[in-house]
């Protein structure tokens, strides 16, 4: 029985054999446990094989390989990796379902989507601009499979996949790079890597068990939620305490079922199984509590999310707004959770392209503060700098006008960057910003609990204006908040404030007073129940049967608590409800009772009015009690109202049956009541009017004008508490804002005041008055400066410049026509400097000033005295030189000749500089011996002497010349240049060379 055991098992590594007893049953039944998208790019090759080589025969998993092809070419990556692995290697097509234990890989020049666990490719536009079929296919995978998606970034150039691991944590998806030292090009692993939301990084032979061991544990995993326990609150009380410790954050308001599967999450992923353990594992490692709550705080965002809501805004919501804004106003706008600021930046850009088309920029200022709990974020927001692979949502048209092309990554505009302030703020605690015009809460309201959601709606409400827009996520709604909105675009979440919904801070209560969510029944009956006395039990059963049905009522009337059966003496009123006795007492009681309240608040006693009889299934007679009921002071007093009834028996014959005297001394016994009961009220009330008049005539006018103050103050006040609260959190914000660009400029000011000490360049910046207003250290040697000038005018300083006041002339005449000037200028210590004044532009092309700048070219000047000394000193030996000497450039044109050779051939520098030698004295130096020598031999020898020519030339007779040449080394730009020297031989006798013949000329010796 061993042996065919061991035999199956033979040729198979230990992680093949453990595998296949662990296959999930899932993989049996024809579909994958998960989903594996795997992007590579260049030397992505050699890190897949890797990766394959290591994965064994059965795990259930379905590996889909997405790489940069090249469009027009056919992929042999199926052909490849298949030498590699086991498993069956398969090139995707249209409507093809994934299986577990196999390798799908993307054909080039299409997109791949999944749906419901199939695949759908999609062509490529053909100007789709940079594509990133890797980002697309992590977030389709994110979305259609959610928890059982995983990502694994490979070797590759870019940042494609940076994107798409978002989503795939949004969805609770599992995300693996390659650890960028073992890539062999690690910039996409790198920036994957740089998002923070990656769960495994390692060599890529280590990623495959890495996998099969979490996808395992997940499939161990029930996919329904947890019952929500009082031991399960109690553990996540402890959770959520370890991270407040740890990160100042409060998690408490979030949903639970939410927390809790990104809790089993990260358990799956360090493969844990109870939840204590894991409360001892964050206790012994706070930086998986860093990492849990970074987590929990997934911000996943993206520019122009749902990009028709946008649509909507620009066309029909924000020229609205803008038009409704006059000239000089600001728009005020809250991007709440921005994340990494994508949605604080879009908001910027919709909002000033919309004031472009509409023809008012400049008109209004736009102000957007942008909140985040999660400060890495707002780190994040604030550089304003992000990858390349935006372009898959930003339009190329975008890009060019609102970012900045910088390498590998975009950054945003000034003018976009300076109409947004970042600041860290948790929305559940902190206060909230006011009087804004634009609200947006996207995909925030969808973690919390919804009892915040309807405490955060009537907040948001109270922070806007009038006739405010509103922006929520395509998950979210106001929920039972109509009366406070209306919708705008409801497919899109866009809705207005309504001004007659108004809500008040006194409403809704500051955030930071808001109670914990209240636990769920399953927990509230798991919690410990105090006993009730025997004492208590037994009021409550003698209240229940002796005790007469009543109500308790305020002042005003207002039923605060029935008890009893009070149906028979009060009634339900149509219409809109109403707790009022006044509005639901019978109409037999309604003015004895009326007279009764009025009488025990004046009394501050127990009034009982007469019996009342009615007639309602028998006839009954009712009693009517009203009794002050004693509060603590400063309360408010409260009044009960009983009813106590007697049974009226009814005795001998019918009703129909008695005599006509009885019936109407019944009636007359009726009215004597009732009459007796109307003149005790009137009586009362009576009473009650002229106390009240007396009191009312003495007070009336003081009150009246006291009303009015209060009133107002009132208002003035609470307004100023709302306002003075907003403003509070704008400073605080504004305050971070602030010393982040007081950081930055001191890095900016130390860099360049370091750049101007190595360069040693002295400069001067004027103001458009020409009045100093910055200058540097080598400046001082030029202009006489110290630091106490900053601020005069530059007129009233001496200068070390011969005619110093030609400077200030100038600065003047540049500022004036904007044109640059230069200019050599010497001080009286013989220094030279080049001097360079050019208008000072601000960032936004405007002109402030001038700048004056100041480099040394002493050395440079002494170099070209010097220079010009040698030369002249050079022709003045060649003048004195009785041999005629003649310069030709590589062209054989003349570029100089001595005053011998002028004379020997009687000519002028006019006739023979610039011109060709042959054309010299109507060709007479067309020679074709010299000729030979100079275009053939010379450039092969690069000198040649003794050559005798023996030539008439006309006006001067026949000659004999002894002539040497010779190859000068001239500066590059000149070329190869010739000397040229010609000896008069005519009267010394020469002895003809051998091999010339005829007066012509030999070789050279």
């Amino acid at each position: 029985m061993g042996e065919p055991e061991q035999s199956k098992s033979a040729g198979r590594t230990p992680v093949e054999n453990l595998r296949e007893e662990e296959t999930p049953a899932a993989a049996t039944e024809g579909s994958p446990v998960a989903i594996a998208g795997i992007g590579a790019s260049a030397g992505g090759l050699v890190a897949l094989e890797a990766f394959f080589a290591h994965v064994p025969r059965t795990t259930g998993i379905a590996y889909v390989v997405v790489t940069h092809q090249a469009p027009d070419q056919p992929s042999s990556l199926p052909e490849i990796l298949q030498r590699s692995t086991t498993l069956p290697v398969v090139k995707i097509e249209d409507d093809m379902r994934a299986k577990p234990d196999t390798v799908y890989i993307i054909p080039p020049n299409v997109d791949l989507f999944i749906l419901h666990g199939t695949f759908t490719l999609i062509e490529q536009a053909l100007h789709q601009g940079l594509r990133l079929p890797i980002d697309t296919f992590f977030r389709q995978l994110a979305e259609d499979q959610e928890e059982r998606a995983v990502g694994i970034v490979l070797s590759g150039m870019g940042s494609d996949g940076s994107l798409g691991v978002r989503a795939l944590k949004e969805h609770m998806g599992m995300v693996m790079v390659q650890e960028p030292g073992t890539a062999k090009f690690g910039a996409m692993p790198q920036s994957v890597l740089a998002t923070g939301l990656v769960d495994y990084s390692a060599p890529v032979e280590e990623l495959p068990n890495l996998l099969i061991d979490y996808v395992q544990h997940q499939a161990r995993v029930p996919r329904e939620p947890r019952p929500h326990t009082g031991q399960m609150e109690n553990s996540l009380t402890k959770i959520f305490a370890l991270i407040r410790t740890h990160t100042g954050q409060d998690f408490t308001f979030y949903k639970r079922n939410t927390i809790v599967r990104r809790i089993d999450r990260r358990m799956g992923l360090h493969q844990i199984a109870r939840i204590e353990d894991y409360i001892l594992y964050l206790r012994e490692n706070p930086d998986e509590v860093k990492t849990l709550a970074r987590e929990l705080r997934i911000g996943v965002t993206q520019f122009f999310r749902d990009p028709d809501a946008w649509q909507v805004l620009q066309e029909t919501v924000f020229p609205d707004l803008i038009s409704s804004r006059s000239h000089g106003e600001t728009l005020r706008v809250w991007i709440v959770g921005c994340s990494t600021g994508e949605e604080a930046y879009s908001m910027a850009i919709a909002l000033h392209e919309t004031l472009d088309a509409l023809q008012r920029h400049g008109d209004l200022r736009i102000q957007i503060f942008a909140t985040e709990l999660d400060a890495d974020a707002v780190e994040t927001a604030r550089l304003g700098r992000y990858p390349a692979n935006i372009s898959a949502d930003v339009s190329p048209e975008r890009l060019e006008r609102f970012f900045v092309s910088e390498g590998d990554s975009y950054r945003v505009r000034p003018e976009i960057r300076e109409t947004v302030v970042f600041a860290v703020q948790n929305v559940i605690s902190d206060p909230p910003f006011t009087r804004l015009d634009v609200l947006s809460c996207r995909n925030l309201l969808i973690y919390l609990s919804p009892e915040i959601q309807r405490r955060l709606i009537p907040l948001f409400h109270y922070a806007l204006n009038p006739e405010g827009i509103l922006f929520l996520g395509a998950a979210e709604t106001i929920g039972e908040h109509s009366d406070l909105f209306s919708a705008v675009d409801t497919k899109n979440k866009i809705f207005v404030a309504r001004g007659d919904g108004s809500t008040t801070i006194q409403q809704i209560g500051l955030p930071g007073s808001w109670s914990l969510p209240e636990t769920t029944g399953r927990a509230r009956s798991l919690q410990p129940q105090t006993a009730i006395p025997v004492g208590t039990l037994t009021q409550q059963e003698l209240l229940k049967y002796y005790a007469p049905p009543a109500v308790v009522i305020t002042e005003n009337g207002d039923i605060l608590y029935v008890y009893g059966r009070t149906g028979k003496y009060l009634e339900m009123p149509t219409g809109k409800a109403d707790l009022n006795i006044f509005t639901m007492v019978r109409e037999e009681f309604r003015y004895q009772i009326a007279t009764a309240i009025q009488a025990a608040i004046h009394k501050k006693t127990d009034v009982t009015g007469s019996e009342i009889t009615i007639r309602d299934g028998g006839a009954r007679k009712v009693t009517v009690t009203v009794r002050p009921v004693r509060r603590p002071p400063a309360t408010g007093d409260l009044l009960m109202v009983t009813f106590e009834e007697s049974e009226e028996e009814q005795s001998g014959p019918p009703r129909a049956e008695v005599s006509g005297t009885n019936l109407e001394d019944a009636a007359w016994k009726e009215l004597e009541q009732e009459l007796a009961q109307c003149r005790e009220q009137h009586n009362n009330t009576m009473e009650a009017m002229q106390a009240s008049q007396e009191e009312m005539k003495s007070m009336y006018e003081e009150l009246q004008s006291t009303n009015e103050e209060i009133q107002s103050t009132n208002e003035e006040l609470t307004t100023s508490k709302e306002e003075l609260q907003s403003l509070n959190e704008e400073l605080i914000t504004v305050n971070a804002e602030l010393q982040t660009k007081i950081i930055q400029l001191t890095q900016t000011t130390d860099d360049m005041a370091t750049l101007l000490r190595s360069t040693e360049i002295g400069m001067v910046f004027l103001d458009t008055e020409l009045r100093v207003r910055r200058f540097t250290e080598p400046a001082t040697r030029i202009v006489n400066l110290i630091p106490s000038d900053v601020g005069r005018p530059v007129t009233d300083l001496g200068t070390n410049v011969q005619d110093g006041n030609s400077i200030f002339r100038e600065a003047r005449q540049v500022l004036d026509t904007l044109a640059i000037r230069e200019k050599q200028v010497q001080i009286t210590n013989g220094d030279w400097y080049l001097m360079r004044i050019l208008p000072y532009r601000t960032s936004d092309n405007r002109i402030d000033g001038v700048a004056i700048t100041f480099v040394d070219i002493t050395r440079i000047k002494r170099l070209e005295q010097s220079l010009q000394e040698s030369t002249a000193y050079a022709e003045s030996i060649i003048s004195t030189i009785r041999e005629a000497l003649i310069v030709l450039d590589a062209d054989l044109k003349v570029v100089s000749a001595n005053r011998s050779f002028y004379e020997m051939f009687q000519t002028t520098p006019g006739e023979t500089e610039g011109r060709k030698l042959y054309a010299l004295g109507n060709k007479q130096w067309d020679i074709p011996k010299l000729r030979h020598l100079l275009e053939e031999i010379l450039p092969r020898e690069t000198q040649f002497e003794g050559l005798i020519l023996d030539h008439t030339f006309p006006g001067i007779g026949r000659r004999t010349m002894r002539l040497n040449a010779r190859q000068l080394r001239a500066p590059a730009a000149s070329g190869e240049m010739i000397l040229l020297a010609i000896e008069d031989a005519t009267t010394v006798p020469m002895q003809e060379p051998p091999n010339t013949r005829d007066g012509t000329a030999g070789r050279p010796e």
